[in-house]
Formats: structure tokens, C-alpha cells, sequence
């Protein structure tokens, strides 16, 4: 009986250790996927550069990668299906919408944001900004 105890107590002590380890991975998914959607929304930015010279206003937002803008300036070549597969503009893995800044901060010409999970400026972890300037 105390074999059997014992036995089952390193069984939960292992479950705990990994059932921690597993909690933990879901954080590290949200910051790679706001990543790469940084990175679609920079791809789709350069095309939209390409195509019309310019990239969208920070007025504009990033909306103008799945809808013509109507506000100026307009641009003359758009595809009909946007820049983006979806028509919808993706907030980040948090829910929480992207930021866009034109210009972007030391000459870049814009900057994409994402504030991590408590959606503010700043925090370390999980909460810490991702920046398409710093990608």
C-alpha cells in the first residue's frame, strides 16, 4: 500500500509539473501568431506601396488592407479583394486591436503594434509590446 502511495504521488507530482508547462505554451502561441500577422500586415503594407506609391494614412488605418479607403488619398490601384485574405481586419490574439502609426518612430515609414495581453503600452511577458519595427 505505501509502494502504491508513493507511486501515485510521483504521478501527480509529474501531472502538476506538466500540466504547468502546458498552461504556459498558450502565451508563447499568441505572441508568435501576433508576429506573423505583424508580419501578413507588412507584406500586404509593401504591395499596397508598390501598387499605389504610398502607404495608407494613419487616418486610414490598416482597414484600407481590406477596404478601398474613402477617405483621401484614394488610391487608384486597388484590387478588388483587398490586400487581405479576409475582409475583416484582424484584431490580435487578445482581441485587442492593432495599433498603426505613420510615421513610425526613427524614419521608419510606419509602425505596427500590438500592446500584448493587457492591451497597454509596456509590460514584460506576455503583456510586452511586439513591434513590427523591432521584427
Amino acid at each position: 500500500l505505501l509502494e502504491i502511495l508513493v507511486v501515485v504521488l510521483i504521478i501527480t507530482i509529474l501531472a502538476t509539473i506538466v500540466g504547468v508547462n502546458v498552461a504556459r505554451e498558450p502565451g508563447k502561441a499568441k505572441v508568435a501568431t501576433a508576429k506573423a500577422q505583424i508580419g501578413v500586415f507588412r507584406t500586404a503594407l509593401q504591395l499596397y506601396r508598390m501598387d499605389n506609391g504610398f502607404p495608407p494614412t494613419q487616418e486610414q488605418g490598416l482597414k484600407a488592407l481590406c477596404e478601398k479607403p474613402t477617405l483621401p488619398p484614394i488610391p487608384a490601384k486597388y484590387p478588388t479583394d483587398g490586400y487581405l485574405v479576409s475582409r475583416k481586419l484582424p484584431s490580435d490574439p487578445w482581441q485587442h486591436p492593432y495599433v498603426y502609426l505613420v510615421p513610425g518612430p526613427g524614419g521608419d515609414t510606419y509602425e505596427i503594434i500590438c500592446y500584448g495581453s493587457d492591451g497597454e503600452e509596456g509590460g514584460d511577458g506576455e503583456a510586452a509590446d511586439i513591434s513590427s519595427a523591432g521584427l
